[in-house]
C-alpha cells in the first residue's frame, strides 16, 4: 500500500484517500484491484455503482479524515479513518 504522505495524482495534486477492491492476508499484496480515489473535501453520500460492499482496504492521506457509514445516504453506524 502507498504511505499516507504519498497519496497524490500524477500532476502532484493531493488525494485524501484511496479505497481498494482487493485485499490479501499478505501485506505486500494488499491494496490491489480497482481503486476509488477520494478528493479532499469530497462529500459522497452514496458509493459509486459497483462499489457498495466492495472496499477491502484503504489508505487515508495526511491531514485528512474519511468517515464511512454502514448504510447508504449517511445512515447507520459510522466509522472515521485517518492517516
Amino acid at each position: 500500500c502507498p504511505s499516507p504522505s504519498d497519496l497524490r495524482t500524477a500532476n502532484g495534486t493531493r488525494i485524501c484517500a484511496q479505497l481498494y477492491a482487493d485485499d490479501s492476508p499478505y501485506y505486500s499484496q494488499c491494496c490491489g484491484g480497482a481503486v476509488l480515489v477520494v478528493e479532499p473535501g469530497a462529500d459522497v453520500p452514496y458509493m459509486p455503482t459497483g462499489w457498495g460492499d466492495r472496499v477491502s482496504s484503504l489508505v487515508v492521506g495526511t491531514r485528512c479524515d474519511l468517515t464511512v457509514w454502514s448504510r447508504a445516504g449517511k445512515k447507520g453506524s459510522s466509522k472515521k479513518f485517518s492517516a
